[in-house]
């Protein structure tokens, strides 16, 4: 049996998980009524397992909502997602999500995250594609029965949901958004 290097494997890794993030771009290029259906559960599903996101939903000027974000790395790792943006609790664009890292990592996963803009500021900024979240840049993680005590850091508040997967890190990198408008 021959050996594979571990060069090898990254370069595989990264060309399946390049290949599958221009697939699923090409399969959710438009604008899709899916797409909203998806973040509205996705959303609820967060709310469900979280109760107190309820409030921050509530008193936001404007959310985005990002279903699925798939998550993969070997040493190098990116990830990509679509998602919606709300103001006033209405539809009013869809935004990707792409982030790339580098550092030990290892393995993939896919989960949900939502962007409570607190104020028209926080929401303009967002659709006006000027936000990008470096290695400082926190997110929480929901899980069941865990309290969520979260200050708006620049007029934002990150949550995030695992779907499913395994992920090993030490990584630095940013997420970064692009917004178009619904017509």
């Amino acid at each position: 049996m021959k050996k594979i290097s571990m060069k090898t494997l990254q370069s595989i890794v990264l060309t399946v998980f390049i290949g599958g993030t221009m697939s699923i771009n090409a399969q959710i290029g438009g604008w899709k009524v899916d797409l909203i259906e998806d973040s509205e559960k996705a959303l609820a599903a967060m709310i469900e397992k979280q109760p107190k996101l309820q409030s921050f939903k509530d008193k936001s000027f404007g959310y985005a909502v990002f279903p699925k974000v798939t998550k993969g790395a070997i040493g190098i790792g990116g990830a990509g997602g679509k998602g919606i943006v709300y103001k006033n609790h209405v539809p009013t664009g869809q935004s990707s999500l792409s982030q790339a890292t580098i550092g030990f990592q290892l393995g993939g996963q896919q989960y949900k995250e939502v962007i409570f803009f607190e104020n028209e500021g926080a929401y303009t900024k967002f659709t006006n594609k000027k936000v990008k979240f470096d290695g400082q840049a926190s997110a929480v993680a929901i899980t069941e029965g865990v309290s969520v005590d979260v200050a708006w850091k620049d007029g934002m508040a990150i949550f995030t949901h695992t779907n499913g997967g395994l992920m090993f890190e030490a990584s630095i990198g940013g997420q970064h958004f692009s917004f178009k408008p619904k017509e």
